[in-house]
């Protein structure tokens, strides 16, 4: 059976930035179950629950940055349970927290700590990967340290599956391997030829280093089913690893679509397979 389908409204920021009720409700018309918030765009928490609320969307999850989780946890996780949301994700860490790196032990109880606090307001803190995670400590992807040292009752996984898949593994395989512990997967479907960029992350909006031409190199974000992801072996590992919710999400437009369109690329290919 399908499992809801959300979006993560970052897919399309531009409109949520510009009018944020009339992009949920396209979101709605599209046939999204529901939505993943990146940000409330400096509306109150009552008034995203009133939206919602209104549309019928499911407020599934939200992508909150560590930062403003740790700074003052009870009043972020209070704002997100006015709004009904289920899972809190930590969304990406910046360099000196990663694998490897000097602030990658304490990052993990800092994750710990604030995961027992979320579920203090009915929250699952979540963990978004990117390919960063797949960096090898002591023989053993960060990634996975990370969910050995944290108890599931305090983080379960989000896996970005054009991540899991660019950081080496298979998709369908790695969501299996966390089955029982994967109840939000997200949808993100990619294209590449050659090598991958030297700067992936500016493709995300993040610069991490001096811009560099890549020559040798084509990636770009796509519409889910339009790249080269194995969508339907995805899913069906979505499905068998217990997941609650799928979310698409696309960093970037391709194929000459608007983000708006982009989306509703997504949500048509996923109807078209009965979801």
């Amino acid at each position: 059976m399908a499992l809801p389908v959300a979006v993560q409204v970052y897919s399309v920021r531009d409109s949520a930035e510009a009018n944020l009720a009339d992009t949920l409700r396209k979101i709605k018309e599209m046939g999204y179950d529901g939505v993943e918030f990146a940000g409330l765009y400096g509306y109150a928490p009552e008034y995203i629950k009133g939206l919602i609320d209104a549309l019928e969307l499911i407020p599934v999850s939200a992508h909150i940055p560590l930062d403003e989780m740790l700074e003052d946890p009870h009043k972020t996780f209070a704002a997100y349970q006015t709004i009904g949301v289920k899972f809190a994700a930590v969304p990406y860490v910046t360099p000196e927290r990663r694998p490897g790196a000097e602030k990658f032990f304490e990052t993990i109880d800092e994750i710990a700590k604030i995961g027992a606090i979320a579920k203090q307001y009915g929250i699952t803190l979540l963990y978004h990967n990117h390919d960063f995670e797949f960096k090898k400590v002591d023989g053993e992807y960060g990634l996975d340290v990370l969910y050995s040292k944290v108890p599931k009752d305090y983080l379960e996984t989000e896996l970005d599956t054009c991540w899991v898949n660019v950081g080496g593994e298979v998709p369908a395989e790695y969501i299996a391997k966390y089955s029982g512990r994967t109840p939000v997967v997200h949808l993100k479907d990619f294209y590449m030829t050659g090598k991958l960029p030297k700067h992936l992350y500016q493709l995300i909006g993040i610069n991490e280093g001096e811009a560099e031409e890549d020559t040798e190199s084509n990636f770009e974000f796509r519409p889910v089913g339009h790249g080269m992801q194995d969508m339907p072996a995805i899913l069906a590992a979505a499905e068998a690893a217990g997941a609650q919710y799928v979310v698409v999400e696309q960093d970037e437009p391709s194929m000459g679509l608007s983000r708006m369109d982009s989306i509703k690329t997504s949500r048509e290919y996923l109807k078209s397979l009965g979801w």
